[in-house]
């Protein structure tokens, strides 16, 4: 079976195919850096990566844009109140969110734009909006006027047939039924950053900067546009207006949203006690492994809850992989092949694929590598999994770490690499044949106060990072 998406635009799950070949070209919006991203921010960017992950391994070429969004309310809010330059309060928060991404493992898209570098293009669009009538002026701002588009609503698919003409926002987010005129160049306030422009003085709205950056990058149309559910009105709808507003075309075929995290069951909010950054769980002892596997374990269409025994699970979890790896790349086997595990080692790839290839059904393809896990630690126990069978194991574990990458310890300061701890574990081995056991506990206590941990198995010596 081929790839396959939830289309938000037709309500479909449509075979993926891009208008060229194997090329994507994909737009997903990204952080606005006024403070450090929250675990709900990472739900989605998390989803992000996984889907680039498993386009790639599906063989496609990416040309993926993501925003950075430097400027908007919050941010000229919180920097005026510091008496900071814009760059200078968001160099700080743009530098965290990138640490944070590469701290679970997040792959860089191929480009990453930030709104601040681009306000001359915004002007120009705008302009041409005016130009071709899609715009009014209103105490210095310049309005988007959605009567003027008659296809409005047809991504968040609510009916804006009522709409009362003339009815204005200024604030870039509002409710979902709240259907108005929105804000594309904002008029400048006393002591408010600005710039001056061939449309005037002032600022971009926040949906036009998506809008310009992904059609200057991209083109007119994008393969696939991603983005939380909260997006969808009216960031994504806005868009989507001025975008084919200003090309004539449609702005992108495959419109794909991760669903919301919950933490505990609620909204997480600060006033609630439940608002979580990376650093605070990291400071509690978590590890990112643990927040990227629970994070990816749930299909990103399903909403998420989060709590701590959640991430203790993910834990436990990662260590069974971890362990599984270990036994099959290391174990001593009989030759030949057994062609049931064979089977059930072809079995779980097949399923693996599938599975992701349905929407990236993450929690599905989990599924078909612990039911290979427990199938082949039982043939290993007894003796019948044998040389031959070590390959297929190992393709389906890359192919899980491929997607999910957690099995490799995050380094941490002071840990030993892999080779040290094995050149210990031979020491200690050879003190146990020599039989000077104290020396040989002396070296198991020592790998355990540097986070070492053995297990003697009738195939040698496991060990795995605490």
């Amino acid at each position: 079976m081929s790839l396959r998406f939830h289309n938000t635009l037709t309500q479909q799950t449509q075979e993926f195919q891009p208008l060229e070949g194997n090329l994507v070209r994909m737009y997903t919006c990204g952080p606005t850096v006024y403070d450090y991203a929250h675990i709900g921010n990472f739900r989605t960017f998390v989803f992000y990566d996984i889907l680039r992950r498993w386009l790639r391994l599906s063989g496609y070429k990416l040309d993926h844009v993501m925003n950075i969004t430097d400027v908007d309310d919050k941010i000229i809010r919180n920097a005026t109140k510091l008496g900071q330059s814009l760059k200078e309060y968001t160099d700080t928060y743009t530098k965290a969110f990138l640490d944070d991404c590469a701290t679970l493992r997040l792959e860089r898209p191929e480009r990453l734009a930030r709104a601040t570098e681009h306000i001359p293009q915004m002007a120009a669009a705008i302009k041409q909006l005016e130009d071709d009538g899609f715009t009014y002026r209103s105490d210095g701002s310049i309005y988007f006027r959605i009567a003027k588009f008659p296809e409005y609503g047809k991504l968040s698919h609510n009916d804006f047939s009522g709409i009362v003409a003339g009815a204005r926002v200024d604030v870039d987010e509002y409710d979902k039924n709240d259907a108005r005129d929105f804000a594309l160049w904002k008029a400048p306030k006393p002591g408010e950053f600005n710039w001056d422009t061939e449309i005037g003085v002032g600022r971009p709205g926040w949906h036009i900067e998506c809008s310009v950056m992904a059609v200057q990058y991209l083109g007119a149309t994008l393969d696939l546009h991603a983005g939380g559910v909260d997006l969808v009105f009216p960031h994504h709808e806005n868009e989507i207006a001025q975008s084919e507003a200003l090309t004539g075309k449609q702005f992108a075929r495959y419109w794909v949203h991760s669903e919301f995290l919950l933490v505990d069951g609620q909204k997480m909010s600060k006033s609630l006690g439940n608002f979580y950054t990376l650093r605070d769980l990291f400071a509690k002892g978590f590890t990112p492994e643990s927040l990227r596997y629970l994070l990816a374990s749930v299909p990103y269409r399903k909403g998420l809850n989060f709590t701590f025994d959640g991430l203790t699970s993910s834990k436990t979890a990662i260590e069974r992989l971890r362990t599984f790896k270990h036994r099959i790349d290391s174990a001593k086997l009989a030759p030949g092949t057994n062609d049931t595990v064979a089977g059930q080692a072809a079995a779980a790839i097949h399923q693996f694929r599938e599975a992701m290839d349905d929407d990236l059904n993450t929690a599905e393809a989990l599924g078909a590598v612990f039911e290979f896990l427990r199938e082949a630690n039982t043939s290993l126990d007894a003796g019948g999994f044998l040389e031959g069978n070590r390959a297929g194991a190992q393709e389906l574990m890359n192919r899980f770490e491929a997607v999910f990458e957690v099995l490799v310890p995050a380094e941490q300061a002071g840990a030993l690499p892999p080779e040290e701890i094995e050149t210990l574990i031979a020491a200690r081995t050879a003190a146990k044949k020599g039989r000077d056991f104290a020396k040989a506990d002396a070296i198991r206590n020592e790998l355990l106060e540097k986070g070492v941990i053995l297990e003697d198995t009738k195939e040698g010596v496991r060990w795995k990072r605490k």
